[in-house]
């Protein structure tokens, strides 16, 4: 399978998923069923294991589905070498595309651990990374920090986030100098490590045509759409079931609620697993202090969140506080 036919076959997945993220309904965690593991549970234990956690996230359907192709792609064309037919080097440097708290870093780690059962990585560790970790404050710095990074992550992972940032400086900039220190360490330290750059969709479909020599070198393109408010509440769900808490009903109701008020009010789509983290968090704390002078709470009053406990950040309209908490109801 030479080079050219790779891309061009990758490209077109990525159209179809691209195009099949779109007019999610809210109908969508009805339809969505389990995806069984693409390999023998019992020869294969370790990545079986990658692609049942890659099917508990909640969501991401095209994502996951995705990933099996790349996973497909990679077994298959392992075994034309073994037998003896045309297998070009391939390309697994990735463009993760969406809106923060989508779940981009999350299946970045467990790619790493895919490719390392897969023999392709020789550790699978994510090293995690923005502007400020890269770029220096003169010349000659901003190389040596990018390379040490580099460094850290062979064997593994390179995930840059916002990686669109690299290239808002203009000419002068020292971002330059890091996008120019990634790009020879590609060819430097081929196949020893993946490069993984990560953004919103639109900032990063600039960025890719702002420097004509990168889209050749990242031929594999993941779009992460944002969750609906039945996939938040799922999640939020699932993190307090991991802690051993639950929702009362009032507490449901007052949580979405609040999510649908921020996807009214987003200037962008709202759909961020994260700031549903920060809710339980601070949900769990608001119940501890509720529940700290009351001398024989029951079993069930130990587990469930009330509607009181439920404190919300006031944002910007993309998830981020502004303000301090407020006690909405």
């Amino acid at each position: 399978m030479g080079k050219t036919v790779i891309t061009r076959e990758l490209n077109r997945i990525h159209v179809v998923l691209e195009n099949g993220s779109q007019g999610r309904n809210a109908s969508y965690s009805q339809q969505r069923s389990s995806l069984p593991p693409p390999v023998d549970p019992e020869t294969h234990p370790a990545l079986c294991r990658c692609f049942e956690e890659l099917d508990q996230l909640v969501g991401l359907r095209k994502v996951k589905e995705f990933v099996r192709e790349i996973y497909a792609w990679l077994e298959v064309g392992r075994r034309r070498a073994a037998a003896g037919l045309s297998s070009e080097q391939q390309v697994l440097h990735m463009v993760f595309a969406g809106n923060p708290g989508t779940g981009k870093t999350t299946v970045a780690r467990i790619m790493g651990r895919l490719l390392k059962e897969m023999g392709i990585l020789s550790k699978g560790h994510l090293v995690e990374v923005e502007r400020a970790d890269l770029v220096g404050e003169y010349i000659g710095h901003t190389a040596q920090k990018t390379r040490e990074h580099v460094k850290r992550a062979l064997g593994g992972i390179l995930f840059i986030d916002e990686a669109y940032s690299l290239a808002r400086g203009g000419e002068k900039d020292f971002g330059k100098e890091a996008i120019d220190t990634l790009v020879k360490s590609m060819e430097d330290h081929r196949e020893e490590f993946v490069l993984i750059l990560a953004g919103y969709s639109l900032e990063m479909e600039r960025f890719m045509r702002a420097n004509p020599g990168l889209p050749s070198r990242f031929p594999i393109h993941l779009t992460f759409p944002d969750f609906t408010i039945e996939e938040l509440m799922e999640i939020a769900d699932r993190m307090l079931k991991q802690r051993q808490y639950c929702f009362s009903r009032s507490a449901r109701e007052k949580l979405k609620r609040q999510l649908l008020k921020e996807m009214n009010r987003s200037v962008q789509p709202f759909g961020n697993a994260r700031y549903i983290r920060n809710v339980i968090e601070r949900g769990i704390r608001q119940h501890a202090v509720r529940l700290l002078n009351e001398r024989y709470p029951s079993r069930e009053d130990l587990m469930t969140i009330r509607a009181e406990d439920l404190r919300f950040e006031e944002t910007s309209g993309n998830g981020y506080p502004i303000r301090g908490i407020i006690n909405s109801e």
